[in-house]
């Protein structure tokens, strides 16, 4: 790579011609604001005569990727994002990079900048704006974790779901091994399937949250220190850390890592660190410190667990069972649930059935629970989210606890307690009522197949175990989202979900402009609630009724979308509450609308939780929901605008609003949603927009969006 040996030049004429930059932009979600700062930035640079090339990282995709002959030419490069950029790749260039709001209201500024920005080296952190004390390390810490549970989340999806499938279908039950799957059959190669799924997700969960605040040289130590703190054979422990030691490993990797890389070494070693030397030190060191520093303490402390156990047998099974129930749920598979475990299991060989049956009735309310959270409240979950509250379900009838794990590690303080509180309350109900398992296995599935005493009791414990824990998973969460709205305007996972996330679709802390595209785009695609519209009339009518009801036969355009009936040229609302129903009456004129009062309050709920404003007088509000049957757009203008919050202060003039359905398939509407906010920061296009005298001029102007 080459380093330029001075500032670029910073005159005008023929020296400003020759300026060649590259930018990158991405929200945590990849829809509107990715697009915007695009548009924005290659739009300042050209009114300056300055060649750039822009790279979006959206949710279709990465576009327009920057390729080596770009970078080997550029002078510099903008990277306006609130998510992970890879920026490996511009080693030996100038790197300035901000949050993707930036990117948006301060092109001009930022094409000035980085003609000064500190040159980027391989393993350097990169010049950024300025932000505020603590609340970055707090991001930093967050967008890591979020990074790994986005990661983990398949394995345990895919691992579950084929263990699940190969006990359903190919075991049976056996008192002295559980449930068993014949060793020769084709179940068992399913069975093990699954399991080396469930083997890799605390690696999985750990390294990448190593990834994600030490970049690639920490990948390693973070996986390798997961699978130690799972492993608990290696400190001589009968039971690993599980998924809260791959937590404690990942950040430990990674902040090791970032230690590693301040020590400053002769510049022949520098091109060898990041892939030989970093990566043994961290991993060698991350692992003994493992083993022989927490590691120990750990055996120790669930020998002890297990012998205070014994002690309990004689005492209320309302107390015992609680205790076990609490502990089964604690790390769902981890050490303080498998110390329960192996507490049951070890009684059923002495005639002590009860025991078992505390545990087995406890084992499956946490994936329960959280998957009936996700179906009990949608707003406050991510559509990835819900995706994964329905394995969970599937996974906790068949006595998968780890199926709750994804919810754990993305909001363990609203979780893990709610999932405590579930499985004790499964456990006291099953002691008292003298449920008994004969196999070393929990969940409806040992009723079903005849290894439960007291079924009926069984599954009452199951069920208000699970009840217990949904309702307070949602309240916990409900309250905290609550908090953070009112601490910031920073909306939370979503979820962002989650989720937002992921999350999630979490922000990564760029201010306010990361948590406008993170909610933008949490509405579009990953949350049952959405956008906010316009309103109007207080009326109510069905979809479909009326005389502007049915079949559209209008020629449109955004895919067919949008049409004249889904036009209005004089918008009557003054307020945004109003607006939302006024343009969610305008998409009801298709006959597409299944439940007007329902996606009108989906738009209002999704912009309680932050706007859809995007500034330069536009509003974006956006559903998906199931009170549409199909994908629809409406388009209204306002005379006088209406107050969105939009982050530049300016009122809505422009308003879209966008709705599909929760089941929608492809990513066409995004690629609309994308396509309609890069074209709306070209100023012409705008004022085409408002100068159109009626819905056909609007269809017309509408169309140059391709």
């Amino acid at each position: 790579m080459t380093s330029p040996a001075g500032p670029p030049p910073t005159g005008g004429g023929s020296e400003q011609q020759r300026l060649k930059l590259l930018a990158v932009t991405a929200c945590p979600t990849g829809i509107a604001h990715t697009y915007m700062a695009a548009e924005k930035l290659a739009q300042a640079a050209a009114s300056r005569g300055i060649d750039m090339k822009v790279e979006t990282q959206g949710s279709i995709g990465a576009e327009n990727v920057l390729d080596d002959n770009d970078v080997s030419r550029a002078d510099g490069v903008i990277v306006a994002a609130d998510k992970d950029v890879d920026l490996s790749r511009f080693v030996g260039k100038r790197v300035l990079t901000v949050g993707v709001a930036e990117g948006i209201h301060h092109p001009e500024q930022l094409i000035e900048r980085v003609r000064s920005a500190p040159v980027h080296t391989a393993g350097a952190t990169p010049a950024a704006s300025a932000s505020g004390g603590g609340g970055k390390e707090r991001s930093v810490a967050y967008k890591a974790l979020m990074n790994g549970v986005s990661y983990m989340i398949p394995f345990v999806v895919v691992g579950g779901l084929l263990i699940a499938i190969s006990l359903s279908l190919g075991g049976h039950t056996d008192p002295s091994g559980g449930l068993v799957i014949p060793k020769d059959s084709f179940w068992m190669d399913v069975n093990n399937i699954g399991v080396i799924g469930f083997t890799l997700m605390v690696p999985i969960l750990s390294g990448y949250i190593a990834y994600a605040i030490g970049d690639r040289p920490a990948l390693v130590p973070g996986m390798i220190g997961g699978w130690i703190a799972n492993t608990g054979d290696l400190y001589e422990s009968k039971a690993g850390a599980g998924f809260i030691g791959a937590i404690v490993t990942g950040f430990l990797a990674g902040y090791l890592v970032l230690w590693i890389k301040k020590v400053k070494v002769p510049k022949f070693v520098q091109p060898i660190m990041p892939i030989i030397v970093i990566p043994i030190v961290a991993t060698t060191a991350l692992g003994l410190f493992f083993i022989y520093v927490i590691g120990k303490p750990i055996s120790w402390v669930f020998e002890h667990l297990t012998d205070w156990l014994s002690g309990m047998t004689g005492t209320s099974a309302i107390l015992l069972g609680a205790i076990l129930g609490l502990m089964i749920a604690f790390d769902m598979g981890g050490p303080v649930n498998k110390t329960a475990f192996l507490f049951g299991t070890g009684l059923i060989a002495t005639g002590n059935q009860t025991v078992m049956g505390m545990c087995a009735a406890a084992i499956p309310v946490m994936p329960l629970g959280q998957g009936l959270a996700t179906l009990i409240r949608k707003r406050l979950y991510t559509e990835q989210e819900r995706e994964t509250g329905l394995a969970a379900l599937f996974m906790g009838c068949f006595g998968i606890s780890e199926g709750a794990i994804p919810f754990a590690a993305a909001r363990p303080a609203q979780v893990i307690p709610a999932n405590m509180l579930g499985g004790a309350v499964a456990g006291a109900i099953a002691g008292v009522a003298g449920v008994e398992d004969a196999v070393p296995h929990g969940g409806p599935i040992v009723a079903v197949l005849g290894a439960v005493s007291g079924v009926p009791m069984f599954f009452v414990a199951v069920l208000i175990g699970t009840a217990v824990t949904a309702l307070t998973t949602v309240t916990l969460v409900d309250v905290s989202e609550r908090r953070r709205k009112g601490a910031a305007p920073v909306p939370g996972l979503g979820v962002v979900g989650p989720l937002e996330p992921a999350l999630v679709g979490v922000g990564s802390g760029a201010a306010a402009g990361g948590a406008a595209c993170a909610v933008v785009a949490q509405r579009m695609v990953a949350s049952p609630s959405a956008p906010a519209a316009e309103a109007a009339p207080t009326g109510t009518p069905s979809a479909g009724a009326g005389a502007d009801a049915g079949a559209d036969t209008n020629t449109g355009v955004l895919s067919g979308y949008l049409t004249e009936r889904t036009v209005k040229v004089a918008l009557d609302a003054r307020d945004k509450e109003a607006a939302v129903r006024e343009m969610a009456e305008l998409l009801a004129r298709t006959g597409k609308v299944a439940d007007l009062d329902e996606l009108v309050a989906t738009a209002l709920r999704r912009e309680e939780q932050g706007t859809t404003g995007l500034g330069e007088e536009i509003a974006i509000p956006h559903a998906k929901t199931d009170a549409v049957t199909a994908p629809v757009v409406g388009f209204a203008r306002s005379a006088e605008g209406v107050e969105w919050g939009s982050l530049d202060g300016t009122k809505a003039r422009l308003i879209f609003m966008i709705s599909v359905p929760e089941a929608a398939a492809g990513d066409e509407h995004l690629r609309i949603l994308a396509l309609l906010s890069r074209k709306l920061m070209d100023p012409g296009f705008r004022e085409r927009l408002i100068a159109a005298p009626d819905e056909g001029a609007v269809l017309e102007v509408l169309s140059e969006v391709q």
